[in-house]
Order: C-alpha cells, then structure tokens, then sequence
C-alpha cells in the first residue's frame, strides 16, 4: 500500500519541488518533468498483465477511521484502462509543452498545475472509498481552473475559467450529495461493497434522488447539454491544456462515474433512459455545431462534446454491446482527440492562426504534421484500417441491437457520425490541402517533438486497428463482464458484409460529401449567433447576471456596513422566529407554586438592572452609555454568586471589565454626546427590542418546562475526573473535551487584540491622516 499511495501522492509531490527548482533552472530542464508521467505509465503497465488474467489490486491505509473516509484505493481493469490513458496520453503531453511553450515566463507553473491535475485523476480512478473519490474530484476542478486560467491576464481566459469552475463545481456538489446519501442507504462508504449491493439502490425510496445527482456530477463533468457550454470555453487556454484535459482526462471523468456506478442501477429502466435521452441529444446537437465552426480548437471543441454525447448514448442502450462499444470508444476518442488536438496546437504555433478558411497547402512544409493529422481524421471519421473503423462498427451493433428503437437509434448515431467525419477531415485534413494562402506567409519547419508526439498518438490509432485484440486482451475482456455480467463481443476489423458495413460506408461518404460541398465561413458562423439568445450559455448568463443585481441589492440593503443596521436585521429575524414558534405551538405555562419569594437582595439587584437599563437607553453620552452597561453585568455577576455559580460570575466580571475598558480606549477619541436618532427611528427600534426580548423570554420559559435529555449530562459528570482529572465538569469540558474550540476562541480573541492594539497604538502624520 505504500507504494501505491506514494505513486498516488507523487504528483503533488512533484509539484512542490518544482518550486525549489527555480524558473531560471527549470527552463534549461523542462523534459524533467516528463519523467514523471512516463514512469507512472510504466509502474501501471506492470499490472496490466496480472490484470487481464482477471486479478484485481487494492491498496487500503486508515486515514480518517471515526468517520470511514480511508485511503482505499483499487486498480481494476476499468481504473487501468483510465490511468494508462492519464499517464500515457500525459507523457505525450508534457514532452509535446517543452516546446510548446519553451521560453514561457510561466512554464514552471503550467507544469505544477499539469502535474496536480494528472495526480487528481490518477487518484479519482482508483479511489475505492466515496469521500475519497469526491475530493480528487473536486482537485480536478481546481487545477483545472488554473489550467484554463493560465493566460491570466486575458480576461476572456479568466471569464472562461470561472464558467468552467462554476459548472463543475455545481457537479461536485451533486457528487457529495450522492456520496452521503449512498453512504447512508448502503452504510459503507466502499465503493466496491456499494457494488455487492445494487438491490439497495433500486428498491429505495431515494433512489430517484440517488440518480439526480450522479447525472448532475457526471453531465456537468462530461460537457453534457445543457451544461456543455463551459467546455468550448476552456479552449481560451494553451493547446496543451486543451489536449489534456478535454480528449483524455477531465471530461472523462464523468463517463468514468457513470460506468463505475452502472452496476448499481443495472435493474433501473429510467437511469438509462435518461442517459439515452441526453446522450443523444447532446451529440447531435454538438455535431451539428461543427458545421459552423472556424477555429480548429472550437471545431474540436464541439466534437469532443459529441463524442461524449456518444459515450453517454452508449451507456444509456445498457446493453453488453453498447457499455463494449462505450469502452473502446474511449479509447478511440483519446487517441485521435489528442493527436488532432497536437496538431492543432502545431500549427497554430508555426503559422500563427488557427482559422480554417486562412489555412491550407502547409503539407508542403509540415509534411509528418500532415500525415499525423490525416491518420487521426480516418479514426475519427471511422476508417478502415484504423481503431476508430472498429469503435464506429461497435456503435451500429449496439444501436442495431438497441432494443427500445433500433431504427430511431441507429439514424441518430449515423446523422451524428457523419458530421464527425467532416469534422475530423477539416481539422486532419484541410489545413493540409490546396495551396498555401500567401497571407499567412513563410512558415519554418517546427521541432521534431511538435509533430512526433501526435504521430505516435495517430500511429496508435492505426496499430490498435489492425491489431484489434490488443485493445480486446487490455480492457473490453473484463471490463464489459465487470459492468454487465455477460462477455464482450469479439473485435475484429472485418466481420463480412452485412449492415453494419453498409452503415459504415453511408458514414464515410456522407461525411466526404458534406466536407467537399459545405465550406465553413464566418458569416456562416455569425449567422448563428442571432440563435445565442436561447443558448444554455447566454440562459446561464442572464441568471447570473439577475443573481449578481440581487445579491448587491441585499448587501446594499442589509449589509451596508453599519454595524447598527445588522444588530437590527438579526434581531428582527430571531424575533419572527421566535413569534411565529410561540404562536403556532404554544405550550408556555409556569407553576406559580414553584416560584419562591423575592429576598432583599434579589429586589435589589432587579432594580439596580432597571435602573441600568433605563439609564443606557435613555442617556446621551456614548461614555454613561458603556458605564451603564457595564453595571448591568457586574450585576449579573451578583445574579451568578448569590446561585451557586462563582466560576461563571468570575467568568462574566473579567468579560465585561475588558469589554468596558476596550469601549472607553476605543470612544474616549469620539464626540461626548451622540445625536440620538429620530422619534420614529427611536419608536421601531424600542418595540422591536421589547418584542424580541419578550418572545426570548417566552421560548425560555417553554424550554424550562421540556424534559431535559440527561444522557450528555450524565457523560460528562462521569467521565470528567476519571478521563481528564477534574472536578469542576464546566472547566474540564472547556478545557478537555471541547479543547479545540476553546483554543481556537483563545487565537481569535488574540488576534482581535492585537489588531485593537495596533490601532491604538498608530500614529499618523497629518498628510497620512
């Protein structure tokens, strides 16, 4: 377990002794960092073996046992195929950065972000524990608002980076929720033994509740609709970002949530009638986007979103097809993703523009670039002999054999991959062809680590499609039995003619089609921004908008900083508690019999209360004011002594002296008298304070008559001297068992002190005043 845990932990790790390096040391080192990756893809590719013989790995250390939360981590076939994706793809990414962003004022900290990020993942596919899994979810989000955020200065990045946090942060909230709940129907916190159970969340009555916030957290995570706007959004950061956290990682993370927890709701209809519904409207909606597109990332950006929308399709068909095809459709979709979004990032870097209709011809000058990107765009687009032919045949088997509406079914996943091809041939392909526009002038010839990290990425593409039972031995053997129950069907390039292929072929000359007669402008793309009034973005947008004018309309009217409107609010507030508690419930009474006689000193102390009271309401001077006050604790104090209670009345003095004392420091600098308020002013404020005080008194007497719960009582008396050696129970629990918040009462009043010192204590010159 301790190595596991270090291999976990190591990223942070890492991140931490980036800073000791020094920016000025680490520009001369920069492939340092992509060690890291490459040695975490290494440790995990020795249990693939071990694995595929059907072994599963888990690594357990006590952390937090009072409350289970434990680092229990498990490696399975589905966490394996998400940590060799993370580091895999990772390793490409960081060595592809070193000359990416060379020279980069900032590169050090892209690479402290880069590494938080990928240690977040590595920890949130292997958690076994719910809490656990919850916290590297919400580091993701984190680090990734810094990835997003990166060109800080840029404020579109930063408003970007704020939207995507803001979405996912909805998410992780939803995933809270459903970890407590879960925890609570299942009474574990185990993620595997949630899974031993799956009748627990069927047959609940909070089973509904249950899906609500797993398709929160996963459909804000994975770019679903109507939360897919924050994704296109995040395309404001560097390429390597855009590679890393949206073809391979981050918004895999939802997909990875929803098949992990599919066991669970395996026996419910609307859990993946709600994942078909959404999954298919999100792909085709973000398919179609595509046609408008110009910019190369947000091109990409879309069909990321679509293929997510696919992946959610697939898993919501629930069938041993469809959860196959999902699996090898990530794996389709990193690969070509990542390679398409390098080649992107090349480009951009060696001609300076990212606009399709401004590229063209730049085979002639990136030609290892070109065949790159033409390999990636045959995968997306479902080419034979490439692993994306083999994923896109898996979706037809699956929509074909569907069950609900296979017709319906596969129509959509045609339309939708169709568009797909267009897309990946125009960002593949098009920069390529034709000739060069002489706008964009001479372009040099980039790094060989600029296009030999996206050539490995599209060669994979091809050697798992023409070597199919790799990808078979890896993941879909074990992974389609560890969700379903049932075998995965076979992968294999050719299955003869049959409809399946003949879908295929639609796909690849619909697509072909679509790409020679649709050519993409800007005025196409600004015509469809007289739509962005109803988009979920400009929706969101509004509703931020309205929220912000009414959260400055509260503060301004509740919190403008006066210290006298807040007093008043609270105790307006409590008052409308209290009243509307004793009205609706009343249950006040008091035995007259148990009331005892007033003695002389009793009646001395309530008129020297009274007299107090009336003479701090009433006087004009802020100074009397505390004065009066002040003799309305000390005569509490009284109150105290006279019943038996010294230690609080010592308590109370030593409180009300510093209290007077720190007033008459802070006011003595103040005018004498104060300009008392008006008579109405006077008026409200009397009668809500007669008010509060007599439905306080009110509620008190009630709570008198309840039966007190002695159990807490009766704890602490046993238990003070034998556990912690005193006799006074009111210290000891002050001093022992609630030692903490005392200490920490003790660090805030200190510090209020020290802050009231040094105002006192400041002298200004005349021109500083």
């Amino acid at each position: 377990m301790t190595v596991f845990l270090i291999v976990i932990l190591s990223s942070f790790v890492f991140s931490l002794l980036l800073f000791g390096i020094g920016q000025k040391t680490f520009q001369r080192m920069t492939w340092f960092a992509a060690l890291l990756p490459i040695s975490l893809f290494i440790y995990f590719s020795s249990f693939a073996r071990s694995i595929m013989d059907g072994e599963v790995f888990n690594f357990f250390t006590s952390w937090v046992p009072s409350l289970g939360i434990n680092l229990d981590f498990r490696l399975d076939n589905l966490a394996l195929l998400f940590t060799l994706l993370i580091t895999g793809v990772g390793s490409i990414v960081f060595l592809y950065t070193t000359q990416y962003l060379k020279g980069h004022p900032k590169l050090m900290r892209f690479y402290v972000f880069l590494s938080i990020f990928m240690g977040a993942m590595l920890g949130l596919v292997t958690s076994n524990n719910i809490i656990t899994l919850f916290i590297f979810w919400e580091l993701t989000s984190i680090s990734s608002f810094f990835l997003i955020s990166f060109n800080n200065t840029e404020s579109p990045s930063r408003k970007s980076a704020i939207i995507a946090l803001t979405i996912t942060g909805l998410g992780g909230l939803a995933l809270l929720a459903f970890a407590v709940l879960a925890a609570q129907i299942t009474g574990t916190l185990s993620i595997s033994e949630m899974l031993q159970s799956p009748e627990v969340f069927a047959n609940h009555q909070y089973s509904v509740i249950l899906m609500v916030f797993i398709f929160l957290a996963a459909f804000t995570k994975s770019a679903q609709f109507p939360f897919h706007f924050w994704l296109p959004g995040a395309m404001k950061a560097p390429t390597p970002v855009s590679t890393y956290l949206h073809s391979a990682t981050m918004v895999k993370a939802g997909i990875y949530l929803l098949l992990r927890f599919t066991p669970h709701f395996q026996n419910n209809s609307y859990f993946f009638t709600t994942l078909l519904i959404v999954g298919a409207i999100t792909m085709l909606y973000a398919a179609f986007q595509t046609l408008f597109k110009t910019d190369l990332k947000g091109i990409l950006a879309y069909s990321t979103i679509g293929a997510l929308g696919i992946m959610v399709f697939l898993i919501g068909i629930g069938t041993t097809s469809s959860i196959t095809a999902a699996i090898v459709f990530i794996v389709v979709h990193a690969l070509y993703k990542a390679s398409l979004f390098l080649v992107t990032g090349t480009i951009d870097h060696q001609a300076g523009t990212r606009d399709v209709t401004q590229l063209g011809g730049l085979r002639k000058v990136l030609m290892p670039l070109a065949i790159a990107g033409f390999i990636a765009a045959l995968s997306s687009g479902g080419f034979p002999p490439t692993i994306g032919f083999i994923g896109k045949d898996l979706i037809y088997e699956a929509t074909l054999n569907g069950g609900l509406n296979p017709t319906l079914l596969t129509t959509m996943a045609v339309l939708t991959n169709i568009l797909m091809v267009f897309a990946g041939l125009l960002v593949g392909v098009k920069p390529f062809s034709g000739k060069k526009p002489e706008a964009l002038g001479e372009i040099k010839k980039p790094h060989f680590l600029l296009w030999f990290m996206p050539m490995i990425l599209a060669a994979l593409s091809l050697l798992f499609g023409l070597f199919p039972a790799m990808v078979e031995a890896l993941f879909t053997k074990n992974i389609t039995p560890l969700l379903t129950g049932e075998a995965s069907p076979h992968l294999a390039i050719w299955h003869g003619f049959n409809l399946i292929i003949l879908l295929s072929a639609i796909t690849i000359l619909g697509g072909i089609a679509i790409y020679f007669f649709w050519k993409p402008s800007h005025k196409k793309e600004s015509g469809m921004l007289k739509f962005d009034a109803f988009a979920p973005k400009s929706l969101a947008l509004k509703f931020a908008d309205l929220f912000q004018r009414i959260s400055y309309f509260l503060t301004r009217t509740f919190q403008n900083g006066y210290l006298r409107r807040y007093v008043l609010i609270i105790l307006v507030l409590l008052t409308l508690v209290f009243g509307i508690h004793v009205f609706i419930n009343p249950r006040i009474f008091l035995e007259l019999k148990e009331i005892k006689a007033l003695n002389w000193n009793e009646i001395v102390i309530l008129a020297m209360m009274l007299v107090s009271i009336i003479f701090t309401v009433f006087t004009k001077s802020r100074l009397s004011a505390i004065a009066g006050m002040g003799v309305l604790g000390y005569t509490m104090c009284l109150i105290f002594v006279f019943y038996g209670a010294p230690d609080l009345a010592m308590t109370q003095f030593s409180i009300d002296t510093l209290t007077v004392i720190l007033f008459v420091l802070v006011l003595y600098r103040l005018p004498k008298y104060l300009k008392l308020s008006n008579r109405t002013n006077r008026l409200r404020d009397g009668i809500i304070a007669t008010s509060f005080g007599t439905f306080l008194a009110l509620t008190i007497i009630e709570i008198m008559n309840e039966n007190p719960i002695k159990s807490t009582t009766q704890y602490y008396a046993e238990n003070a001297y034998t556990l912690a050696k005193g006799k006074n129970v009111v210290n000891v629990i002050l001093v022992d068992f609630r030692g903490f918040d005392t200490m920490i009462e003790i660090v805030v009043l200190s510090i209020a002190a020290i802050g009231v010192f040094a105002l006192l204590k400041l002298h200004l010159k005349k021109h500083e005043k």
